[in-house]
């Protein structure tokens, strides 16, 4: 059992076959959350998607986060919640009190004392290394995940080109845990 939470960020662009299909491989990998991203949706194809998401993730240890929707987990009956920054910050207080977990992205470490201050449960910070989803944009480094795990009292996930080979270096900074996307999209898994 590890000491760090594992974190999977789907992106079904990066899925090789049928996504449901992936996810029910990537359940069996039991990763603690599962963030279902897809971020070119509207709310409507999310519901139905984040619908089908919930059968599988009610199967396994792993517990659904909904990005960026608040009324589609709502509906769907999902108390973990995943924003931007600027869209958590202009939630009510009776919207966020209706969630277990509000997690948020940051990019620095005023970003996470900003989070953690509008009531954020969790941060994932990135991205840490070099990555395909931010092609050309160098990494920001151990370093700044140093600087954001200091900077806040609440758990923070490394997120941005971690895989096996670098978890143990964001551990050893601060982080709570790891995000990981192509590890878990691709059919390696």
């Amino acid at each position: 059992m590890s000491t760090y939470k594992k974190i999977c960020i789907t992106n079904r662009k990066l899925v090789k076959g049928d996504f449901l299909e992936q996810i029910k491989r990537v359940l069996q990998k039991e990763p603690d959350l599962l963030v279902l991203r897809e971020k070119d949706l509207n709310e409507t194809e999310y519901e139905a998607l984040a619908e089908e998401v919930k059968k599988l993730c009610e199967n396994s240890s792993t517990t659904l986060v909904v990005h960026s929707f608040p009324a589609v987990a709502r509906r769907l009956g999902i108390y973990w919640l995943h924003m931007p920054l600027a869209a958590m910050r202009s939630m009510a207080a009776e919207e966020k009190a209706y969630f277990t977990a509000l997690g948020v992205s940051v990019h620095s470490a005023k970003e996470a004392v900003l989070a953690e201050s509008c009531a954020a449960s969790y941060v994932t910070a990135g991205h840490v290394f070099s990555t395909d989803c931010k092609k050309g944009v160098p990494g920001r480094g151990l370093s700044f995940l140093k600087d954001v795990c200091q900077s806040v009292s609440i758990p923070v996930y490394a997120i941005g080109g971690i895989h096996e080979d670098n978890i143990k270096d964001c551990i050893s900074q601060g982080a709570a845990g790891v995000c990981m996307m192509s590890e878990y999209m691709n059919n390696g898994i």
